[in-house]
């Protein structure tokens, strides 16, 4: 049943709200002031909020202004019997959902709870999926190597500044970057990737920077590019070590001017982003052999983090193998697996070139070929299938 909270000081019209919203099954609470309304605001959850705006002591604006300091997501639907057009501009903008006049129409209370609820349960929704992906980009591991990696996430991640990300192919580069964005002050804006090596040379320039109409053949209309996309918020270059000599020059240009010009175009456009780049090749050797410009290099590196193979870190594999166990039975609506010991003390056995990449596949294939329980048995039977 969904829960409304109805803060006016008048008697007589938070018993009628009670009696009609009642009726229409919502789970009704009632507070006589501002002060009383915020404490229960902060000590309860509601769909929706009704607040009237003149009240002693504190009126419904300042308890509007509380709860968004306290951060609480609720909708709040603004009465008042003393309504203006700048009393309603100065509920909306600052945050109310909407903002309705006495005496009070029954069909529009209803219309807008409806509407209100709808944006609820869309908050609800949003902050589900967010804990999901969370979890999806969780690090998983109590190695030193990879404790290091987590306290170098946690320094750096509030700060605007560029990181470098290395390590070999499979290490979890990606889910770095992405752990760096959640935890810095541009969360809430986009997290734009490039695979660098996926994309042909001739048309990486195109993708990070855009193009305008007919600046080359198959140009048939203006479009921005993922330095555009990520504006206020992070750009993922991952295998960046992959980008052609000329797109290098591009992006070096781009950070140290924090502006860029769409292919075919003379136009420059300011963009606010913060760059992630990562790669599994030595940088070093590759500016040795003229593979890559040594002054981006130095824009990109102010922050180094280089992730361990799971070679490096096989103390780990209980505790991964136990969270890929979770992850894979819940996606694929199974009851979650056991591992036996003679099993994990099997698979520490295995040389992980793929490094978590192959042990995710590796444990994915377990659990669709084995029984209730992965046995040491079933482990070696895929070790002797794989050599």
């Amino acid at each position: 049943m969904s829960k409304i909270l109805i803060i006016d000081d008048e008697r007589s019209i938070r018993n009628t709200l009670k009696e009609i919203l009642s009726y229409e099954s919502y789970d009704i609470s009632l507070a006589e002031d501002g002060i009383a309304g915020l404490e229960m605001a902060k000590n309860d959850e509601f769909d929706v909020i009704l607040c009237d705006i003149k009240m002693p002591q504190m009126d419904g604006i300042e308890v509007l202004d509380k709860i968004q300091e306290l951060a609480i997501d609720t909708p709040i639907i603004m009465i008042s019997g003393h309504g203006n057009i700048d009393t309603a501009v100065e509920a909306i903008k600052k945050g109310a959902f909407d903002f309705i006049e006495k005496p009070l129409d029954l069909n529009r209370i209803l219309i807008t709870i409806r509407n209100a609820m709808d944006k609820s349960k869309l908050i609800t929704e949003t902050k589900v999926l967010k804990r999901k992906v969370s979890k999806k980009y969780e690090m998983i591991g109590e190695a030193d190597a990879i404790q290091d990696v987590n306290q170098m996430i946690d320094k750096v991640a509030p700060t605007d500044a560029r990181v470098l990300i290395t390590g070999p192919n499979g290490t979890g580069k990606e889910l770095v970057a992405h752990r760096i964005h959640e935890q810095s002050n541009r969360c809430k804006s986009p997290f734009i990737e490039v695979n660098c090596a996926a994309i042909p040379s001739e048309l990486i320039e195109s993708e990070l920077f855009g193009h305008e109409k007919g600046s080359f053949t198959s140009a048939h209309k203006q479009r921005k590019g993922k330095f555009e996309l990520a504006d206020g918020g992070t750009l993922f270059l991952d295998e960046i070590g992959d980008m052609s000599l000329s797109a290098q020059a591009k992006v070096l240009r781009a950070l140290q001017e924090n502006r860029i010009t769409r292919v075919g175009g003379d136009k420059e456009i300011k963009v606010n982003v913060r760059v992630i780049a990562a790669t599994n090749k030595n940088l070093k050797e590759e500016i040795e052999n003229n593979n890559f410009r040594e002054d981006l290099y130095h824009r990109l590196s102010v922050i180094l983090i280089e992730v361990p193979s799971l070679n490096d870190r096989i103390d780990d594999i209980p505790l991964l193998a136990n969270h890929f166990i979770d992850m894979i039975c819940g996606e694929m609506g199974l009851p979650v697996k056991g591992i036996d010991e003679d099993a994990i003390e099997e698979l520490k056995k295995i040389n992980y070139t793929g490094n978590i990449r192959e042990f995710r596949n590796i444990i994915e294939r377990l659990i669709i070929l084995g029984q209730d329980s992965i046995s040491v048995e079933d482990v070696k039977a895929y070790t002797k299938s794989a050599n």
